[in-house]
């Protein structure tokens, strides 16, 4: 049982990817009910699951498709957790490396700023998926809590994964939080982290076909006896 299970898991994992292309096909109900019920059985400190998660679908999933493009345009921001986007060494050429085999894949040279900008403002249209989720954090939660966070948001892509649904962690999608918090009606008081887009992978998307490196184990884990 023990080797069925690892095998599985293993399988899951490697499966996981971010998806940028999904087709209308909207999951059922009770599927999403499942997943996020097995996702927020993820660890956080003391049992806190400081999470808040708002999953979008039908008309209001619409209206932020709509929305988000116009206010990008617009130039209006408004991040909860401030964010870069500036890397150096390693991490900076991981970076590149990603973005490289992504406009790659979707035919686009590094000089076509206009292609780039139209592939990157498809983030604000949640690549057509049918579904999002957006995390929230209380405002008055720090790192610790982020960290939980990530935690969740980890199981509950393994968790799509595993259910045959595909998904994109986004953090685009926490651009314009003040819009995201009015469409959605959530308190002031929670700060949106992220979000992730979800539903049926679309074949025929060419951005799709990327495929990004990990970096060797022996490059981030150090093993001390």
């Amino acid at each position: 049982m023990s080797e069925q299970l690892s095998a599985a898991f293993e399988q899951i994992v490697r499966q996981r990817r971010s998806v940028r292309g999904f087709t209308d096909q909207v999951v059922p109900r009770k599927t999403l009910e499942r997943i996020f019920s097995l996702a927020g059985r993820a660890p956080s400190n003391c049992n806190t699951q400081p999470w808040d998660s708002y999953v979008v679908s039908g008309n209001t999933i619409e209206t932020l498709r709509e929305r988000l493009p116009q206010a990008l345009m617009a130039g209006d921001y408004s991040m909860d957790f401030e964010y870069s986007g500036k890397y150096d060494g390693a991490y900076k050429e991981r970076q590149y490396d990603a973005a490289a085999r992504l406009y790659n894949a979707m035919g686009i040279e590094r000089s076509d700023r206009d292609a780039r900008t139209a592939a990157f403002a498809r983030n604000f249209e949640f690549f057509g998926a049918p579904h999002a989720v957006f995390l929230f954090l209380r405002e008055d939660f720090g790192m610790r809590e982020a960290a939980d966070l990530g935690m969740y948001a980890q199981t509950l892509m393994l968790g799509f994964t595993a259910f045959g649904l595909a998904s994109c962690p986004q953090t685009a999608l926490s651009f314009n939080a003040k819009l995201v918090r009015d469409v959605l009606g959530v308190d002031p008081h929670y700060k949106l982290l992220f979000g992730i887009s979800f539903g049926y992978e679309d074949q025929n998307e060419p951005a799709n076909d990327c495929r990004v490196e990990r970096a060797a184990l022996q490059q981030t884990t150090h093993f001390l006896d």
